[in-house]
């Protein structure tokens, strides 16, 4: 059982980042276009947080800024952000020089083959209730199937986001490869992850699995 996807994403190839402005990217292009759609900056009409899987991701890639859309939010960068001219970030003005946009098709799903991701930017796998039972934890491969466990439910809501909901006879199969990483969090210390994982599901690449995708955390890429 597969269901189709469109992607999009929109790379600015002389523009180099530190991967934490991924935020000031989202507070930038979601004021500039605060108008536009809900889609850019995840909140509704009231000013209250949207509780979906976000279509418009805004990350630093390598050093790159990039917007990424899954299908309408794919549409809507399209037609809005074509005509960006520069970026404006803590009063720094970046001329957009050139633009790369690349839209692809997906089919998501399970397949027989294995694929091996990797985490691109930091991994936010714990929130609150779960990181309590994590810390607590002695032991290492329990720590492990804990996260393990959370890896597979993030890729189930990211099916689930798009309609996809897998039969019981399915099974998704994932070996996570992960190593503990600092990171500051709305100017709190986080504890994240980097590495990655292989696995049956189909999955696109830059795709954000995890907590605060929309801010360019737990983007992964296939290798």
């Amino acid at each position: 059982m597969q269901q189709p996807i469109h992607t999009t994403t929109i790379t600015f190839p002389e523009i180099r980042l530190q991967t934490r402005d991924a935020h000031k990217l989202r507070g930038y292009f979601g004021t500039l276009f605060k108008d536009h759609s809900p889609l850019l900056h995840n909140h509704l009409e009231s000013g209250e947080s949207h509780y979906r899987y976000p279509l418009v991701q805004y990350k630093v890639v390598n050093q790159q800024p990039m917007l990424m859309g899954f299908n309408e939010g794919g549409e809507l960068l399209t037609n809005l952000f074509l005509k960006v001219q520069e970026l404006e970030l803590d009063g720094r003005i970046y001329p957009v020089l050139s633009k790369n946009i690349v839209n692809k098709r997906w089919e998501i799903g399970l397949e027989a083959d294995l694929t091996k991701y990797r985490y691109q930017t930091l991994w936010m796998g714990l929130n609150q209730q779960n990181y309590r039972k994590y810390a607590s934890e002695q032991d290492g491969q329990e720590r492990l199937g804990q996260l393990k466990r959370i890896a597979i439910s993030n890729v189930l809501a990211f099916y689930k986001a798009f309609g996809l909901i897998l039969p019981k006879d399915q099974r998704i199969l994932l070996n996570l490869e992960v190593r503990e990483k600092s990171t500051q969090f709305k100017n709190q210390q986080m504890l994240a992850f980097t590495g990655g994982f292989t696995t049956n599901a189909v999955l696109p690449d830059f795709a954000g699995l995890g907590k605060s995708v929309a801010r360019g955390f737990g983007t992964i890429k296939r290798i």
